[in-house]
């Protein structure tokens, strides 16, 4: 393949341009709030992201290159095809229930990362905790689409690999590390239209093709591969419906998803900027299904790729950028490329802002350093979306699983952080020990389930389980979906469980070393005033905040008044009164 000067210098054009895009919201940013909320500003805008931006942010943060890539190749696969391609539908509902339960609540209550409720109920121990997964899922997914952008560019125009992975990720760190939310939401725009033009504009010329057979003809008839509709066997309906429910409810708990809610400008906002978000995904969702049955339309034979076809080569995860360069003249499948670079930045850099922004609020602040200063805070955030952005890098250029990684962290989110999602915002009573048992009950529940993609067997054999082609054992129990439940119910059982043993005196206080259930009044909790600390949040919005009750101990709730403002406890109403 010959190296194509072209669109090398039409992916440099298109780099600067967002480049530029990021520099400018940047300085955008630093005309907006106070002077004292420069931190806030950079993790939530300023709470002022209205619905035009934050619409097309929300969206082009699902619509990365894993999305548009995934679903070429799920349609392209034989055998699997249209009704295995889960993440367009799958996104989409996640999107409409994060509108219709969770936005609400947690733009109202005026948090700052999706981790504060967790930290003010639970503790920041039990916060800590749940970093990690957190950290994980958007870690390892930054790495899976630097990964795939460096194989797509060298497909379309023969550069290295690692070349272009480390010019994509600097690129997006550097606009990252400067503007935040702000740089992130206005380079998104500009992104979302390159890849809804990039790949709308490619699709007549590649279905145009005279090595293309009719799309509706392959839809259901066997030309050169099965029909690009699909089928799901009778055997795989439990894992179809696993994989469904991991991204419909996994979808919910991500950091990148809340950062687009809480920046909002008020809680109505960011139901709507959710309801968009998910029309948004369906729309470039189209595109991506179009061009993976073109991929199975095609007479591989009579184009310049040869035989055998991609999915003997194992090349079906790269079917969108061979379709490009094969089946499109050189200038579209050039613009397309863009594209799909746009793709990649447009969820690589919400995953470095998300890492950065619950590191420097929820471990280094609420932690360790609760009266650090907003400045202080800044550079605490522009270190580590330099160190996640190089980190991220790495994992894409060293890791020989960087996917199966993504696979496991994003099980690891549905299985540990929505059930505690659900419970910390919903369910009245949990309290930490509940919390700890659950997360370890999902976790063990999970591994020793087993991961094909990094070559782990299970532990627990499920019925209906079998060995692939190197005898790894692929389960057919919907077994992630049973460890999300057993950790949510294990969660409220504990919880309750630990209430009543300590309110009824079976135990001692001196037992309850978390503080969760007997101390009144405890440093590893924080209420509403630690946690809310911005002018720009509409005070009548807020649950009502009970007062400070000293100056030594930072004012904190228990269990029991988590979600229960007002305080009936009369030991506390004489104390007020005197």
């Amino acid at each position: 393949m010959a190296f194509h000067a072209e669109g090398l210098v039409a992916i440099i054009v298109f780099y600067l341009a967002i480049l530029a895009v990021g520099i400018w919201a940047a300085w955008k940013t630093k005309n907006t709030g106070s002077e004292g909320d420069r931190s806030e500003a950079i993790i939530v805008g300023g709470r002022d992201i209205g619905l035009l931006v934050g619409g097309f942010t929300m969206t082009a943060t699902w619509v990365g290159g894993g999305y548009i890539n995934g679903t070429a190749e799920a349609v392209y696969v034989p055998g699997y095809g249209l009704a295995w391609a889960q993440a367009p539908i799958g996104y989409s509902l996640s999107l409409i229930l994060g509108g219709l339960f969770f936005a609400k609540p947690m733009r109202s209550k005026g948090y700052v990362t999706m981790l504060d409720p967790f930290q003010q109920l639970y503790g920041k121990r039990m916060g800590g905790l749940l970093f990690i997964p957190a950290l994980m899922g958007e870690m390892f997914w930054a790495a899976a689409i630097f990964s795939a952008l460096g194989a797509t560019i060298s497909v379309i125009i023969d550069i290295n690999v690692n070349i272009s992975v480390i010019i994509s990720a600097l690129i997006a760190t550097m606009y990252t590390l400067v503007g935040g939310l702000y740089s992130v939401a206005y380079t998104d725009v500009v992104q979302l239209f390159c890849i809804f033009l990039g790949l709308w504009i490619s699709v007549p010329f590649a279905m145009s093709h005279p090595a293309v057979t009719d799309i509706g003809l392959t839809a259901v008839h066997h030309v050169h591969q099965a029909p690009w509709l699909g089928s799901i066997n009778s055997l795989d309906i439990y894992t179809w419906l696993d994989n469904f429910l991991l991204l419909t409810l996994g979808g919910i708990p991500w950091q990148a998803y809340f950062q687009r809610v809480l920046s909002s400008s008020s809680a109505t906002y960011a139901q709507v900027l959710s309801f968009l978000a998910a029309f948004g995904c369906i729309v470039m969702a189209l595109p991506a299904i179009l061009i993976g049955a073109i991929g199975a339309s095609t007479a591989w034979n009579e184009t310049e790729y040869g035989v055998p076809d991609p999915m003997t080569k194992k090349e079906a995860d790269m079917i969108l950028p061979i379709v490009l360069q094969y089946l499109c003249p050189v200038y579209i499948s050039f613009f397309g490329l863009g594209a799909v670079s746009a793709a990649v930045m447009s969820s690589a850099d919400s995953s470095i802002l998300s890492a950065s922004s619950m590191f420097a609020r929820n471990i280094y602040q609420l932690s360790f350093r609760q009266n650090a200063s907003d400045r202080e805070l800044v550079w605490v955030m522009r270190i580590t979306v330099f160190l996640f952005g190089a980190s991220a890098t790495a994992m894409a250029l060293l890791a020989s699983s960087v996917y199966g990684l993504w696979y496991l962290s994003s099980d690891l989110v549905y299985i540990i952080i929505f059930p505690q999602l659900l419970c910390v915002l919903f369910i009245k009573g949990t309290n930490t020990y509940g919390a700890i048992a659950g997360y370890l009950f999902g976790l063990v529940l999970r591994i020793t389930g087993g991961e094909p993609y990094l070559y782990l067997q299970p532990l627990i054999y499920y019925p209906g389980c079998y060995p692939d082609e190197n005898n790894i054992y692929i389960q057919r129990f919907p077994f992630k979906t049973l460890a999300m439940l057993t950790s949510f119910f294990t969660n409220i059982i504990v919880s309750y469980l630990a209430k009543y043993l300590f309110e009824s005196g079976t135990l001692p206080p001196k037992l309850d070393f978390l503080d969760a259930v007997v101390a009144r009044y405890s440093r590893e909790h924080m209420d509403k005033a630690t946690l809310v600390k911005s002018d720009n949040i509409v005070l009548n919005e807020l649950a009502p905040v009970n007062p400070r009750h000293s100056l030594t101990l930072s004012s904190t709730f228990t269990n029991k008044e988590a979600f229960n403002y007002v305080d009936s406890s009369p030991e506390l109403s004489n104390a007020e009164d005197n």
